[in-house]
Formats: C-alpha cells, structure tokens, sequence
C-alpha cells in the first residue's frame, strides 16, 4: 500500500478526523453520560431567587471541582414584553379583585408579582431597562458515577443556598451536553426573562474577595481574567509576605507595588541587599542611601526615638530599658553566641555606657547626645574582667580595626523622602544580617516618632533569619507594625529555610497578604504543607511563568498574573539585556547643554540633542549656568481603562 494512501474502514469507507478523535463509546444513559471512561451530568436552572446582588454567581464559578458553565442571553423586544405585561398585571389585578371581593385574602405572592411586574414595566416604558431571556446550564464531569453523584449534589446544594433551583435534563443529557459546549448552540431552551440590571449581575467578571473599589493593582486573576486590587491597609494588618525561587518574579511585583502605593500617598522604605532598586528610586525621586565604607553615611546603633518629645510614648516602656534590650539582640548578631554571664555583663556595660553621657531611664536625660561604640568598649575594658575584656575583643574590629567607621560614628541621615532606600551590596556577606539588623532598628525607631501610612520593603530577608535575634525582631516588627500604621513586606528565595524555622511561620501568621510565586520541586511540598495547597495548586507554582504565582488575602485565594504598563516594565525590569537597552537609552536622553544668547541677551536657548529647542526667557544680561548634564527623565502613571462589554447575544 503506498504512504499516502488513505485508511479505510474495513467496509471500504476512508477513515475521516471525527474517526480517530472520537471515543470508543457514548452510553447515553437516564440521568447521566458515559462517554469512554468519564462520566457527565447536565443540570438546567429552573428558579431564581427574586433579589440578587453584583457576582451572586461567584460560589458556582469559584467551585472547587471542574465545571462547564454555560450562559445563553437572548434579546427580546420591548413591545413584546409590554404587551405580555399588561396581560400579565390585568390577569393579577382582576385575581386580586375577584378575592378581595369574595372576602379572601390576597395571596402575598400575588401582591409582589405584581408589584414587580408594574415596576418593570414602568422601566420598559422609559427605555431604562431592556429584556432578554436567561438561560443557564452546568454540565459535571466526574471519573466515576460515586463521584459525578457526589459532586452534583455538591452543586445542588451549593446553588441552593443562593435560593437556585436546578434539575436534571432527564433523557436530555445528550442534548445538556452538546448546550455547554462551547459551539454557542442551546439545545435545551429552558430560559427565565430578565431585566438589563439582573442580568447584569450575573456575569462572571469580578472576584468579589480580591477586587476591591480602591487599593493597588497586584495583576489579573488568571480564573477569570478579572484584576486584583486591593488595600492592604484595609486588612486586619498590612503585612506582605513574597515566597519563590530565584528570578520568579519577587523584585518585579513589589517593584511595581513600590510605583503604585506611592501614588496612593504611601511613603516607601525599602532595604535593597542587591541594588535592584537603584533606577527605580532614581526615577522616581527618592533617596538611595549607600551603606558600605567608602560613603558618608553613618547609623548609630545606640540612637533613641525620643518618643517623649512628641507625646506618643506615655503608653511605651522606658525608652532606654527598650533601647537596651534592642541592644543585647544586635550584639548577639555581632558577637554570636553569649553565655548568661556574657549577657549580664554586655547589660551592665550598656547601662553604664548611656550613664556616661548622662542618659537616664528620666525621659528628660534622654535627648543628650547617645554614646558610641567606642564608648561600649571602653566600658568592657575598664570593667578589668577577663569575660568582659573578651566581649571587648569581639566588637574591637569595628572600633579600631578592619571594619572601623561603619556602626561607631553618630548618625547622620533622616527619612524624609517618600521613597528611601537602603543598600548593602557593597557590604560583605558576614556583615549584610548586622547591617539589615541596624537599618531596621532605625527604620522602626524613626517610624515610632513619627506615625503615618508607611510600607517597608525587607528583599532578602532569609540573611535576617540566620540568627534567632535577628529574625525574632524582624518578627516582633511584623507583629506590632499595625499599630504605627505600618505595612512590612517580607521578600525570601530560600523558602526552605525560612519556613524551617518557628519564627519563619509566626511571620506567615502575622500577614494578611501572601503571594507565592514559582517554587523549585526542592520546596514545594513544605510550601504546600505550609499553605494546605491541593496539588492542582501545588503543580501551578511548579510551572508557573515569571510573575505567575498564588494571591492570598485572607480566607481568598486565586490565581495571579503580574501585568505591568510598558514605562512601569521599563523601570523594574532586571533583565540584564533590558537594563543595558535602558542604560543607553538613559545615555542618549543625559546631554550637555550648550548655551546661545542673541544679541541683546534677553534670550537664553538651550539645545538638547534629540529634544526640541525651547526658548527661556529672561530680563537683563546673559547670565552663565553651571556646566552640568541635564537629565531627561518620565515618571510613569500606571492607569487602568474600563472597556465596556459588547452587545452579544450569546455568552
């Protein structure tokens, strides 16, 4: 037989596509289907409650088990449903007349109907509403018949709790269905009429539970294509947690979460381990503080809020008993592991530090001039004890030796602007968990004295959970943070560890938002485990894209992908080959500018390469401006366009 030859029946009839991809058998049954090893059920809508609301549909939508739901609209015309109205309120009218004259009472059910109808047509009339007729059908696929009964009964009751009446298309399961296939042909032709506003309700467009009036865009709901928005501040704290694997997307997110709250008024704190944020905070305006040993800015870990100078720490602790004790938990990141003895001893040399510059548990001693490390290690050394002459040689680097001028000198800068950004790249690995522990106690320090709507970025937050004091702040932060207005987003790649860890899940527990993002086969069952993922979910974050992930918010959950405008994607992208394209296209915007006066000198021109010339104005002579570069820069506004739904006759 030569290769193109066509296959034949053994009739002699060619074997055609429907041929090859059709089952090995269809049972039509009763009540159900059996086509080769699956099982299918159609249920059609035959009531409907009288009031619904926006997404009331949103429990069989959002059903835990595969479902084919389809929706048929048809449009009628209004005279038509006029015409049938006023049969219909005459027909009501003249029962309500016949019993009130035999003396009977009038049905309630009549009363309302007609209440209603009247209503309606009174719409109609105006041309406020318009009429169609509804029809809705549910088709369940099940492997076996326990499970297609079990699960309809899922269905039934879960519809029957939004007062929806179902029934099963009886001898008409063939034609049930071929109407929830997706060929827009309605078999079945069960329809109730509906007004434009009650139809309106029932279109599956929102996740009620993770679409909110106001808030930040997080992406679309991959279920429905609707968009996450939400308010962190609305929930019962503000806290974020990201979790994924290396390049998944975790930088991207909160990047544009970073863009999007500052447009809302949020002030952004952010502490950058890899300098991923430089050109978003250069683009934006704010303030990029480098923290290494070659710049000028210094953090002092023995600083105080000052809290009694503003009137908000009648309710605190002693500032200097709380300082102290913040102290002994930076010292242990410093100086490892201390006995009881070394503890007691680090206590008496930190009081007796303070008492040196005349601070005091008297609040009124407490505005002086705080002490240095210098000043710690001068109170070790003269204690004359051989314990404490050993604490001193662990903090003597950072005094006189190798790591001098990072952490003993008084600091030097304010958070002012709405964007700031720490950075600890330049910084050894050894150093990064003492450094993000010091930049945090001043974050939180500046954020006790001075209370507003504020976010704090922690990326990379695995090197805080290395050492049990670290991570225990990070924690004791999340877990008072909603107090002083303030939401702590916390960034990890090392899942494993930091869920291997007690106060790893405490911060779990104290956020209300959680997104995870694309997971490594290594970790994904202790996530799973963690967040009681069933294993559809399990497999999704397994093959999840760049961006694609979990979005938790409270009791709900959904599926997510992360969208950004073209000029967001510009900004936050990490890509080495779209950070190179930006960097030249940043070059080529940055030119010098060469200056033109006329003749008389009233006019100054600045020429630009690639920009149009502008003409300044000015009065008197010309004047000379300092030779420096002048940066052309955008600042993106992200906004969302509403498009309304086309004209359709068949959903």
């Amino acid at each position: 037989m030569p290769d193109d030859a066509p296959i034949k029946h053994d009739s002699g009839a060619p074997i055609g596509v429907k041929d090859i991809i059709a089952p090995p058998a269809i049972e039509v049954d009763f009540d159900f289907l059996k086509i080769g090893d699956r099982f299918f059920r159609t249920l059609f809508v035959a009531g409907y409650p009288r009031f619904v609301s926006a997404n009331w549909l949103e429990p069989l939508i959002s059903f835990n088990h595969t479902l084919d739901v389809a929706m048929y609209i048809y449009p009628t015309k209004s005279e038509e449903v006029l015409e049938n109205l006023k049969r219909k309120v005459g027909e009501m009218e003249a029962t309500i007349q016949s019993d009130m004259k035999r003396g009977r009472v009038i049905e309630p059910s009549v009363q309302v109907a007609l209440e209603d109808a009247l209503s309606l047509q009174q719409e109609l009339a105006k041309g406020a509403e318009r009429f169609f007729q509804f029809g809705l059908y549910v088709t369940i696929p099940a492997k076996t018949l326990e499970d297609l009964n079990k699960t309809t009964k899922q269905v039934e009751a879960t519809l029957g709790s939004l007062l929806i009446v179902t029934k099963k298309a009886v001898l008409q399961m063939e034609e049930g269905l071929k109407t929830t296939l997706p060929t827009g042909q309605d078999r079945i032709m069960v329809t109730r009429n509906m007004d434009t506003t009650s139809l309106a309700t029932t279109f599956p467009l929102t996740t009620s539970e993770l679409t909110a009036n106001e808030g930040i865009m997080y992406g679309i709901n991959e279920h429905n294509d609707s968009l996450v928005i939400f308010d962190r501040f609305t929930l019962e704290n503000a806290n974020m947690l990201i979790l994924g694997k290396s390049g998944a997307g975790k930088s991207y997110l909160i990047k544009l979460e970073v863009m999007r709250s500052l447009m809302f008024g949020t002030d952004v704190i952010v502490i950058d381990p890899e300098n991923e944020y430089e050109a978003l905070t250069h683009a934006l305006g704010g303030e990029y503080i480098r923290f290494h040993f070659g710049e000028s800015t210094k953090l002092n870990p023995f600083d105080l809020t000052l809290l009694h100078q503003t009137g908000k720490g009648k309710d605190e602790d002693s500032e200097l008993n709380q300082k102290i004790l913040s102290l002994h938990g930076f010292f242990r990141v410093v100086m490892g592991k201390l006995t009881p003895t070394e503890d007691a001893l680090l206590d008496r040399a930190l009081i007796l530090a303070y008492k040196q510059k005349g601070i005091t548990p008297d609040p009124a001693t407490q505005s002086k001039e705080p002490p240095l490390m210098e000043d710690l290690y001068k109170s070790l050394i003269g204690m004359e004890e051989p314990l404490a002459k050993g604490l001193a040689d662990r903090i003597e680097k950072f005094v006189k030796g190798s790591l001098v001028g990072i952490f003993d000198q008084q600091t030097n800068i304010e958070i002012r602007n709405p964007l700031t950004v720490f950075s600890i790249r330049d910084l050894e690995e050894e150093l990064r968990p003492i450094a993000m522990y010091l930049i945090l106690d001043f974050i939180w320090t500046k954020i006790r004295r001075d209370i507003r709507r504020r976010m704090l970025v922690v990326d990379e937050a695995w090197y805080m959970m290395k050492f049990p004091d670290s991570a225990n702040f990070l924690n004791s932060i999340a877990k008072r943070a909603r107090k002083y207005y303030l939401g702590v987003t916390t960034i990890t790649q090392d899942v494993e560890d930091f869920l291997s860890v007690d106060l790893g899940k405490a911060i779990i527990q104290n956020s209300s938002l959680q997104i995870l993002l694309k997971q490594s086969a290594a970790a994904v069952d202790k996530v799973a485990q963690t967040f009681y993922l069933s294993d559809g979910e399990k497999h999704l974050l397994l093959s999840a894209d760049v961006g694609e992930g979990l979005f938790f918010a409270g009791p709900a959950h959904a599926a997510i992908r992360v969208i950004a405008s073209p000029e967001e994607h510009e900004l936050v992208t990490t890509k080495p080959q779209e950070v190179a394209a930006r960097d030249s296209k940043d070059a080529a915007a940055t030119k010098e500018v060469s200056l033109q006066t006329n003749q008389t000198g009233s006019v100054i021109t600045a020429q630009i390469i690639g920009q149009q010339t502008k003409p300044i104005t000015t009065v008197g002579p010309p004047q000379t401006l300092p030779p420096r570069p002048l940066s052309i820069r955008n600042r993106p506004m992200f906004t969302v366009e509403t498009v309304e739904p086309s004209d359709q006759s068949k959903t």
